[in-house]
């Protein structure tokens, strides 16, 4: 097992200015991507309804405008419930906001808004509170199997570190054979001279997420590797950054912001589908991705492309395949629902009692992807500290609305 502290990555690691009040400031407009995703339209097919997204991150505070009503604190699951709405650096309550804010007071809107939040806090570099506060906070590990067994069909991870971690694949494992849908940021050490996507993004059965900025093109910032499954906004817009929760920032960078809105963009396309297993969620997600390459031969940097659920929401009789076949079976090494004879091929909400959670170091930062990878992180002083570093944008251009990606990408051998 690797000893690495554990490190939630920074949603950005550039900010442009505060604003001067999260109330008197409406930040939704500062949500480029609404628009050319066609989230109000989508929002008359899917609001998220019915879906429940696990958030595993710095806390979730359930109390902002955005949020009330929105998190299920109460179904927070032992051992990962100690303080889960506690969120001293407001990374986690910006993801939670990005799935499933109501944007009420001027706040962030979710891309499912009609979705709930499960919150569940790990330990994260810098994090304050006293020594027991630190002992009895999660590390990812346990995170990970506690989230699975919640009622929660999606799982969504803005966080990762160097690996591979033994305990955390088998921890992945377990949630994948529940029919959980995991998705993960792949981090944002783009452009540095040897980095890699993190783990949990490199684990098998998780779907890692690139991220693009407003000129719709791939972010410079965003890891880039063999396991970025798919792409979407995460440069240029407002977050939380700091304990107060006074004020939003501008200009908040990283692949934690795209993990967060393809999380929002499946809990879309599954309050419609209820019935859908995993995979059928998955190939949705894939199938109606835009680029202009052959989906065979999926990007380095943007994966099989930028997650548009709104081509599966406008089309009633989308065909999503069969439910017992993982489109990424390829990438992780076969199905493991169907390797494992998991009911959750049929029915991907059904839980089993998890078994004893690893209390292995914790880690963390902003990772994501499908398959054995490699991991990522840039050193933040300490023995294997990772955080994302934000570094500016240029890869593959994207149209989010109806067109495709086009630009510089590389087939990524396996």
């Amino acid at each position: 097992m690797r000893a690495v502290a554990a490190v939630v990555g920074a949603l950005a690691a550039t900010t442009v200015g505060l604003a001067p009040s999260a109330v008197a400031d409406d930040v939704q407009p500062k949500q480029w991507y609404l628009g050319p995703m066609q989230a109000e339209k989508m929002w008359k097919v899917s609001t998220g309804k019915g879906v429940k997204v696990a958030v595993i991150d710095t806390g979730v505070n359930a109390n902002t405008s955005s949020l009330k009503g929105q998190v299920l604190a109460d179904e927070v699951p032992n051992p990962v419930a100690y303080r889960a709405t506690d969120d001293y650096d407001g990374h986690g309550t910006t993801m939670a906001e990005l799935i499933a804010g109501t944007g009420t007071g001027g706040g962030l809107k979710g891309l499912a808004p009609g979705a709930k939040i499960i919150p569940i806090r790990v330990k994260f570099e810098g994090m304050k509170g006293g020594a027991e506060d630190r002992k009895r906070t999660a590390d990812t590990t346990a995170a990970i199997r506690a989230a699975a067994d919640t009622d929660a069909k999606i799982i969504s991870m803005s966080f990762g570190a160097q690996g591979p971690d033994s305990d955390e694949q088998a921890a992945v494992d377990y949630a994948a054979s529940k029919g959980k849908l995991l998705i993960a940021a792949v981090g944002n050490d783009g452009g540095k001279s040897g980095a890699h996507i993190g783990y949990p993004a490199a684990d098998p059965y998780v779907v890692g997420v690139a991220a693009a900025d407003q000129s719709l093109t791939v972010a410079k910032f965003s890891t880039s590797g063999n396991y970025v499954d798919l792409s979407a906004p995460g440069q240029g817009f407002p977050g939380w950054c700091d304990a107060t929760f006074r004020s939003y920032c501008d200009n908040m960078n990283g692949t934690s912001s795209a993990a967060a809105i393809t999380s929002g963009a499946a809990a879309l396309i599954w309050s419609v589908h209820p019935e859908w297993t995993v995979n059928q969620v998955t190939r949705a997600l894939i199938d109606t991705a835009g680029r202009t390459w052959p989906k065979g031969n999926p990007s380095k940097y943007a994966g099989y492309g930028l997650v548009r659920p709104r081509l599966v929401l406008e089309n009633p009789n989308y065909n999503a395949g069969p439910a017992d076949v993982d489109p990424l079976a390829k990438d992780n090494g076969g199905d493991l629902l169907a390797k494992s004879g998991s009911s959750a091929a049929a029915s991907p909400s059904s839980s089993a009692s998890a078994s004893t959670p690893s209390q292995g170091p914790a880690r963390a930062s902003t990772g994501g992807t499908t398959a054995a990878g490699s991991s990522a992180g840039s050193s933040n002083g300490g023995s294997g500290n990772t955080t994302w570093i934000a570094l500016g944008a240029v890869g593959a251009l994207v149209v989010i609305g109806g067109g495709a990606w086009a630009l510089a990408r590389a087939r990524r051998t396996r």
